[in-house]
């Protein structure tokens, strides 16, 4: 057994029996983790309620190999969650980025992942308005391409030449890739102008440019999740996403 403590951001926690509480964080260096925390339910607990999904800290582990669930003996809060919840489409866009990497992370160390999810928690707590929508999306790209799942946005799949910026393609969601135009014939997906791909490829760098229309930015990220990303399975937190889209629009 090894006692190791690293910064870390709770990604879910739920009850366990009376009195503890299960938690799954992304570390800096250690993965995505499951850890319970004993007795985290007790009026008097040393954790004194900074066991919530979204909180960020440092978190003493105790690990044992082969072990899936490790134990978490202390939880020393740097940033509260509560700039998360301020709001239904923060919380909302905050709950997909966590999932997002529960998702598809492991508990072996991926270089700039847990910084990618700060970042992106960072810009969500800032934003307001139309803003904050663009932050999300350009949050969940960015921690697609950190998790080694970037789109192919400057070659054609098919035939394998450098695109030019003006050229409008085609959007494979299998392959990841786009394609030219004289390549589309064989090609499955939907058509992917210019304009887009050059938005598309702002988002997966992290940059949230302004977007007066969002709605085939998130259908594209969804069918890419669906298709190259979740292998066929769905993250809860887009149908949540979308109530609070929703509503924020109908609030306006």
């Amino acid at each position: 057994m090894s006692v190791i403590a690293d910064e870390a951001i709770i990604l879910h926690a739920f009850a366990y029996g009376e009195t503890s509480r299960i938690v799954r964080l992304l570390t800096a260096s250690y993965g995505v983790r499951s850890a319970i925390a004993r007795g985290a339910l007790r009026p008097r607990s040393r954790h004194g309620g900074a066991l919530e999904p979204f909180a960020e800290g440092t978190a003493t582990l105790h690990l044992r190999e082969g072990r899936e669930l490790q134990t978490l003996t202390a939880f020393e809060l740097t940033r509260s969650p509560q700039p998360l919840g301020h709001d239904l489409l923060r919380f909302a866009g905050a709950s997909l980025l966590a999932e997002l990497v529960l998702r598809t992370a492991s508990e072996e160390s991926q270089p700039g992942l847990f910084q990618a999810l700060r970042s992106a928690f960072d810009r969500v707590r800032e934003l307001h308005g139309s803003a904050l929508e663009s932050v999300i999306l350009a949050g969940a790209w960015t921690l697609v391409a950190t998790l080694g799942f970037a789109p192919s946005l400057t070659e054609c799949v098919s035939c394998g030449r450098t695109l030019e910026s003006a050229e409008d393609t085609r959007f494979d969601y299998t392959a990841g890739s786009v394609s030219c135009r004289r390549c589309t014939s064989n090609s499955p997906g939907r058509d992917l102008p210019a304009s887009a791909r050059a938005v598309l490829a702002q988002l997966t760098s992290g940059n949230a440019i302004a977007l007066d229309h969002t709605a085939a930015h998130w259908r594209l990220l969804r069918r890419y999740l669906d298709h190259h990303v979740l292998e066929g399975g769905n993250l809860r937190s887009l149908a949540f996403l979308d109530r609070a889209l929703e509503d924020a629009e109908c609030a306006h």
